[in-house]
């Protein structure tokens, strides 16, 4: 070693050995004066609570007990003019001290008495408000907001969020009477921790739930250092039968009923590698059980649930990775779920099982869920694959791919219900309002059936173009429907364009109870699956049938019905106009009569330009002759017996809303096809109710009535420029209806 380099290490070591003695010096003072530190400290912290949240703090007296522990007597947070949030009356705490020269305060002990958080609402006023109306600095631009909110990195939010959580949690931890109260108006819910402890990485702790109406229990272990939890809860039973972990409050307060054995939470890592930030963990739930209305009828019951998860912040974006696995009874499926916020939203859903056992799916199907499909035996392999991407700066190239793909399976048993029953006659019992209407027999023994090949081409073609032209080729699903309805519906921020098929429309109205669950809908797509993919019925008979039970009227049953009720003929006579006007009133059936005028003609306005609408696309596909007229609508005269009861001229006029373009209309069922065109129509009008006085408007047609031959009254008739006008918006309508149809029907 040269000189030199003697020299500088003796410097180097001087130059250490002095900022040492000055740490030491530091370390001195800041013990000495500690105390008055601690204070300074805390009237800070109380200053800013008071001016940023209006909370009012208060501590009883606060003295360090040793070299990194504080002691804290008589606490109170009060929010201004509001209930207490929080009261304790004695707190230990123990401070790490490596991580305290880093500028971070991680905990190593604490020791809890007699404390009581709650959160109060008083009808629309609560004790957290000062959460969601911070006191703003008045100083800060507009420019300054702007410029950190573009700063924002959501790896870095939530990296403090959890690492500040994290290093909270003591590696000892003594609680004793620790009460979390949360109270609504005349409801209130009490979780009391009764004991809590962490001792060498074992957790235990006994809660009582209001009082003594039930005992839970959280055990497992922690190990706050390397950030690693397990944890189970669990509720005590009586005379060693287990007892259900639930909640009355929320039953009470939601209509919602949750029950669980078992719940259990699982931390493994926290990590940030590339820019992201990531948890590794895993949850799950033993004898779930959910009963809510929108859910299903029944309770539905899972055995065992559970998820290992790998969760990931980016910059700008939150997710489930793929390789995270969901489990279910005896199948499980690996997610991925990606929201990104800015610049634009973008929404990314996937949902990937490969190649399982088909009855062990069927197996772990929750109990009570899909009610119909109890009990089948099947065979063979199933691959589920789902692909989601919605970008809302262009949601018309949403993306949307589901299916189910079979290898080898077959059924082998059918469940509660035989799904080949439509093949032979059978009883079928409509339902309104939740009450059978009337028993109607689906075959040769009613008078009224009509076998396929004895119904008018005509009514066959209409109505399939106006509720599913690609019924015949289709697998029972129309993707690019549903890609036209999730677009539909999200640029319209409610629910007005469905995707039903046909073949969805016979399963919900012959084998599916009447209550709109959602359990109900993905039953509906999981038999339509079987019907169409098992070939249990042919597309003939599953359209004979449908026809043969749609309601047509006000207690007309089936096109023979139909038929005969408006027109006296049979199905096997109808004429186009018939044909096209039976397709129009499906929709909305109770209201057919109330688009005729006396004298049993139809009323021009929105009802000739769907007449048009559908001839025209029919005549396109070669399904009828070209005709420069209205495609029959001049032709249909309701029968006389039933003209008595068509309301007088005045009150028939239709709402504007029949004028709308097919997109703005919201659906009731989300059915395909032009049908759509008259959802929003009919929504919300009961079926004997007439146009109100708002939806009245005084419209003569613009040649003579055909029925009366007497011409418009003077005083409601247009000029020519505005019957051109109202001609070219109609045109400019129908262009965009039939746009809309050849969208959902390619």
């Amino acid at each position: 070693m040269t000189y030199r380099q003697q020299k500088a290490l003796r410097i180097a070591g001087w130059v250490f050995l002095s900022l040492f003695l000055l740490a030491l010096v530091g370390v001195g003072f800041a013990y000495i004066k500690r105390e008055s530190l601690l204070k300074t400290a805390l009237e800070r912290g109380i200053r800013k609570a008071k001016r940023d949240y209006q909370l009012d703090v208060r501590i009883g007296s606060a003295k360090f007990t040793g070299l990194t522990s504080l002691a804290f007597t008589d606490i109170s947070v009060v929010p201004e003019k509001r209930d207490s949030l929080a009261r304790i009356r004695r707190v230990e705490l123990g401070v790490r001290f490596w991580p305290l020269l880093a500028g971070k305060i991680g905990l190593s002990e604490m020791t809890l008495e007699n404390g009581l958080i709650q959160v109060v609402k008083r009808d629309s006023i609560s004790n957290i408000d000062f959460l969601l109306h911070r006191k703003r600095d008045s100083t800060a631009t507009v420019s300054t907001v702007s410029e950190k909110t573009q700063r924002t990195n959501l790896a870095d939010i939530a990296e403090d969020l959890i690492d500040n959580i994290l290093s909270k949690i003591p590696d000892d931890l003594n609680v004793s009477n620790l009460e979390f109260r949360a109270m609504d108006n005349n409801d209130t819910l009490s979780l009391l921790t009764r004991t809590a402890l962490i001792d060498n990485g074992d957790v235990t702790s006994t809660i009582k739930l209001n009082g003594n109406q039930a005992t839970w229990h959280l055990t497992g272990t922690a190990d706050p250092g390397d950030r690693e939890y397990d944890l189970a809860l669990y509720a005590e039973g009586q005379g060693g039968r287990p007892k259900p972990i639930e909640i009355p409050y929320i039953e009470k307060k939601y209509n919602l009923k949750i029950q669980a054995d078992t719940l259990r939470a699982e931390l493994r890592d926290v990590d940030r590698t590339r820019g992201e930030f990531r948890l590794e963990g895993a949850g799950s739930v033993a004898n779930l059980r959910i009963n809510h209305p929108a859910i299903a009828r029944t309770d539905v019951f899972v055995p065992r649930a559970a998820i290992d998860a790998n969760l990931f912040v980016g910059e700008n974006y939150v997710g489930v990775d793929s390789s995270s696995t969901l489990h279910l009874g005896q199948v499980s499926a690996h997610p991925f779920v990606k929201y990104t916020l800015k610049p634009v939203k973008i929404y990314e859903v996937q949902l990937h099982t490969g190649a399982i056992n088909a009855q062990a799916l069927f197996n772990s199907f929750p109990q009570g869920l899909f009610e119909s499909l109890e009990g089948m035996q099947v065979a063979g392999k199933l691959r589920y694959d789902l692909a989601f991407q919605l970008d809302t700066a262009l949601p018309d190239s949403v993306k949307f791919e589901s299916g189910l793909t079979a290898d080898g399976f077959r059924i082998l048993k059918m469940g509660q219900t035989d799904f080949s029953a439509i093949n032979r006659p059978f009883d079928y019992t409509p339902y309104e309002k939740g009450k059978p209407v009337r028993t109607i027999r689906v075959g040769p023994e009613n008078p009224d059936f009509t076998p396929l090949n004895q119904i008018a081409p005509d009514l066959r073609n209409a109505l399939l173009t106006s509720e599913d032209y690609n019924f015949f080729t289709h697998n029972g699903f129309n993707e690019k429907a549903f890609r036209v309805s999730i677009a539909t519906n999200f640029k319209e921020k409610s629910f007005k364009r469905g995707a039903s098929t046909v073949s969805m429309q016979l399963v919900k109205n012959v084998f599916l109870n009447r209550n709109k669950t959602l359990s109900r809908k993905v039953e509906e797509i999981l038999i339509v699956w079987l019907i169409e993919n098992e070939h249990i019925v042919s597309k003939e008979r599953m359209y004979e049938v449908y026809l043969n039970i749609i309601e047509w009227g006000r207690n007309v049953y089936g096109i023979g019905e139909a038929a005969r009720y408006y027109f006296a003929k049979s199905p096997a006579n109808l004429n186009l106009g018939e044909s096209i006007f039976l397709a129009f009133v499906v929709p909305r059936p109770k209201a057919a009569l109330n688009w005729f005028i006396p004298g049993g003609t139809l009323q021009a306005r929105g009802v000739r330009g769907y007449f048009r609408l559908i001839g025209r696309i029919m005549a396109k596909r070669g399904l009828t002759a070209p005709d420069s007229g209205a495609y029959g609508f001049y032709d249909v005269r309701l029968r006389e017996g039933l003209r008595r009861e068509v309301a007088p001229t005045d009150s028939l006029s239709l709402p504007d809303s029949l004028m709308t373009d097919p997109a703005d209309i919201d659906l009731d069922e989300g059915e395909t096809g032009i049908g759509n065109f008259f959802r929003r129509l009919f929504k919300g009008r009961k079926a004997d109710e007439k146009p109100t006085d708002t939806e009245q408007t005084t419209v003569q047609p613009e040649r003579p009535d055909r029925a009366t031959g007497e011409p418009a009254p003077a005083d409601t008739v247009k000029t020519r420029k505005q019957l051109r006008q109202e001609r070219r918006e109609q045109k400019r309508r129908e262009r965009e209806a039939q746009k809309a149809l050849e969208d959902s029907n390619p």
